[in-house]
């Protein structure tokens, strides 16, 4: 492995931060879009872009960053290229068939040379960045038709099934799993020459891998370390970060042992920051999610960010979700900033995070975070990994 942090200091030269950014979703929200339409019409994407991006601006202020113009956040655009179908449901987000009904199958199918230029919907989002790029001339236009990590892709494009495949063969699934980052590995070479990016970033990659959470832990050495390893040796000699949700306090380590920077647990109802910053020393930003403020007050949004810093995290960040185009959740978004700045400023000119954490009420003591889950959305903490 060409880069690891030493992960003796990393943590306290990480500092701490914040970030609120906002997202299509709030583009959409704000001016009435359908999310069917935003993905599949250019000039409904390009008038959400156009109207949306000052609505936003007028709402929240100037501490909230805009979303940058880019193709409408497609995940599955590597799947799509392979052959799955992409599906766009009205009123939902965007879904995928799966391809492979076995290993076997699978590994052949990979064998096979793709031109990810042609293949799929990737000539209809070429075309379609184009229009977006003739419609905000002189802004740099992304192309959001991404790929996702590799236990994320084996579930894309095998299902379910591929977690029993695990475990009925281990050998067949270690060299499915290398074919399939092969190919990831394909896309992304596709994705830097439409991006205008070298193949090769010397300063560092990311991942999002949200099933790698569904492998157990006993797996991790043999299963998920290589692949990953795979993937970010075919990216980078830089540093390595990553966004995995719910993850559980046993499979934490191992984001030492691939040699990550960076870790943004997102989503993770089994883990909080004390648990994070007590199994492994990677720095970590933790986020609050879009459906937490439904039932917060300012004090709530305070106390999260202050007992964040406290506990170890690198970092605060929160994203404006098409949910939260409201006053209400204007004043908390506000809130969430003023805390931020403040646990910045305080841990900057020389406070310690305990002193940080007197900041936190007492009732924010008390639910943050033995209440976590129970006190935010119950129905959220017990499913799977979800994105807000």
């Amino acid at each position: 492995m060409s880069y690891r942090p030493d992960y003796s200091t990393v943590r306290q030269q990480a500092g701490f931060g914040w970030s609120a950014g906002s997202s299509q979703g709030a583009l959409r929200a704000l001016t009435g879009t359908p999310i069917r339409e935003f993905n599949l019409e250019p000039e409904a994407c390009i008038e959400a872009y156009r109207r949306g991006r000052p609505l936003i601006r007028e709402m929240f202020g100037d501490d909230v960053s805009l979303p940058a113009v880019t193709t409408p956040a497609i995940s599955y655009g590597h799947a799509n290229g392979l052959g799955c179908d992409l599906l766009f449901p009205e009123g939902g987000e965007v879904a995928h068939t799966h391809i492979y009904d076995s290993l076997e199958q699978g590994l052949r199918a990979l064998q096979e040379p793709v031109d990810f230029a042609t293949a799929g919907m990737a000539p209809f989002y070429l075309d379609f960045r184009q229009r977006m790029q003739e419609a905000f001339p002189g802004e740099s236009v992304g192309f959001s038709f991404g790929l996702e990590g590799p236990l994320t892709t084996a579930y894309e494009v095998r299902g379910e099934g591929f977690f029993t495949d695990i475990l009925d063969d281990p050998p067949l699934a270690r060299r499915f799993m290398h074919a399939l980052v092969d190919s990831i590995l394909a896309f992304h070479r596709f994705l830097c020459s439409v991006r205008g990016a070298p193949p090769i970033n010397p300063h560092g990659a990311g991942m999002c891998d949200d099933l790698s959470s569904f492998i157990p832990p006993r797996l991790w050495p043999e299963l998920v370390l290589p692949s990953w390893d795979q993937y970010y040796c075919g990216m980078t000699t830089g540093s390595r970060s990553a966004h995995v949700e719910n993850l559980t306090p046993e499979q934490l380590p191992f984001l030492e042992d691939i040699g990550l920077i960076r870790y943004d647990p997102s989503v993770s109802p089994k883990l909080n920051p004390r648990i994070i910053a007590e199994r492994c020393r990677v720095p970590f930003v933790w986020r609050l999610v879009s459906y937490h403020y439904r039932e917060m007050s300012l004090q709530d949004v305070a106390d999260f960010v202050f007992q964040s810093a406290a506990d170890g995290a690198s970092g605060v960040t929160t994203i404006v979700a098409e949910t939260m185009c409201n006053q209400e959740d204007v004043a908390k978004v506000h809130a969430f900033i003023r805390a931020g700045k403040e646990a910045k400023r305080l841990l900057e000119s020389g406070c310690t995070r305990e002193e940080i954490g007197e900041r936190v009420s007492p009732a924010g003591k008390e639910k943050l975070w033995d209440g976590w889950c129970g006190f935010l959305s119950p129905k959220s903490s017990r499913g799977g990994p979800a994105r807000g």
